[in-house]
């Protein structure tokens, strides 16, 4: 997605930055037109061998499926297929249809089926497998940012003109789980926050992990269970909205010695609710005396405005944490990559043991930097925070493949 593509949108008045759309997006916000095929998991996870019950929008005589594994290959979601085509007859007499769908005894990731139609209309519905719990787990586990995508899933259900979510307008304060995402059904550009990069790389590198959805975090019996179970937990992309549940068992996690990495920024900004198929709340985490940068290093600072460009990150912390840049050439004062769009930095509630490794001095404006830290706790969890939005996703790849290289080398093992 071009960044001159991307349009703010009007927020309630407690949301400190708006949310980014873009103008197709805008465009879109209209109920499920006959002409669409879509579909959305009534679940966000599924264990291996079960069934998963996937709603469909599709108006044709026969539909086409198939379940593809996001990360391996080249295709734009980087995926490749874990089953064969399925073609099926499809003479709908409501709308939607509810279908089930085998999960097989395929590894932990992210997948998506897609569906064509018989005139080669498709769409997308993606969905996490979860590990089975009696498994012997490996030493990561990714965390995908599910509750943002919605955040910033502008589909119209209700037909009334307006994204049901908080950022298409002002008066609403509740996202709607249950809808299909904009064609072509994948989450947005702007609540990803370059998970598709990410999982090439993770693939690239041949590292194994377990996967889950936020809602999973209410299925972990304890932190200290987590931190028993995985050295590294890696939050892939734009983690902003968050349970209570979600927050205690990452900071318990931490306190036991989990090592966290944060591949994006905004991370832990808002503490949301969950009721069924809806998220309620909106309050800032600091707002509420748990500052996120007590746990991440660093915090929420601005995005871009629709003003600001890229700027490159200078080192800063070659000799405080030479680990970090082992092998990129790079020493304080060099330049790399081009980053933005939203930023993070340390602020008065970062753990006094925060170390800056690169800055973006002054990106949107002054005393509004991006900064990438790293901090060790007193009970050994080692946490590294990115600090900007699209980490994974602009210049310098070789740079940036290096260092989360040596990211995961030294956070991946306790």
């Amino acid at each position: 997605m071009s960044l001159l593509a991307l349009e703010a949108i009007r927020a309630p008045p407690t949301v400190a930055h708006p949310g980014l759309a873009t103008r197709a997006e805008l465009s879109r916000t209209s109920p499920i037109s006959q002409r669409e095929v879509a579909a959305a998991f009534t679940r966000r996870s599924y264990t291996p061998e079960t069934r998963a019950r996937l709603r469909v929008w599709a108006r044709t005589r026969r539909l086409t499926l198939r379940v593809f594994l996001s990360g391996p290959g080249n295709s734009r979601f980087n995926g490749e297929p874990v089953t064969e085509a399925h073609t099926r007859p499809w003479a709908v007499s409501s709308w939607p249809r509810t279908i089930s769908i085998k999960v097989g005894a395929w590894p932990s990731g992210l997948y998506f089926v897609r569906l064509t139609a018989r005139d080669g209309r498709v769409g997308l519905a993606p969905f996490i497998v979860r590990p089975r719990w009696g498994a012997t787990p490996p030493p990561i586990a990714v965390v995908l940012s599910t509750n943002t995508w919605e955040a910033y899933n502008f589909r119209d259900m209700n037909g009334d003109g307006t994204g049901d979510t908080w950022y298409a307008d002002r008066s609403i304060h509740v996202v709607n789980l249950a809808r299909p995402y904009l064609p072509p059904g994948m989450p947005p550009p702007a609540g990803r926050g370059g998970v598709f990069p990410f999982l090439r790389w993770l693939y690239g590198h041949g590292k194994s992990a377990d996967f889950f959805a936020d809602d999973d975090f209410a299925r972990f019996p304890s932190g200290r269970w987590l931190a028993a179970r995985y050295a590294l937990l890696v939050f892939a992309g734009h983690e902003e909205y968050v349970t209570p549940t979600e927050y205690d068992l990452t900071a318990s996690a931490r306190n036991h010695g989990e090592n966290l990495v944060f591949i994006s920024a905004n991370n832990f900004f808002y503490r949301v609710s969950r009721i069924d198929s809806r998220l309620f709340g909106r309050t800032r985490w600091r707002d509420l005396g748990r500052p996120e940068a007590a746990l991440v290093g660093v915090q929420y600072v601005d995005w871009w405005h629709g003003v600001f460009g890229m700027r490159p990150y200078v080192v800063t912390g070659a000799r405080v944490a030479p680990w970090m840049f082992t092998g990129t050439g790079l020493s304080n004062g060099d330049r790399f990559g081009r980053f933005g769009v939203e930023v993070d930095a340390r602020a008065p509630s970062s753990p006094p043991q925060t170390r800056l490794l690169a800055r973006a001095k002054d990106i949107f404006g002054p005393g509004k930097s991006a900064e990438m830290c790293y901090y060790r706790t007193s009970r050994g969890a080692k946490v590294f925070a990115a600090g900007v939005m699209n980490f994974t996703v602009h210049a310098d790849r070789l740079i940036i493949d290096k260092l989360l290289t040596n990211v995961f080398a030294k956070l991946e093992v306790r």
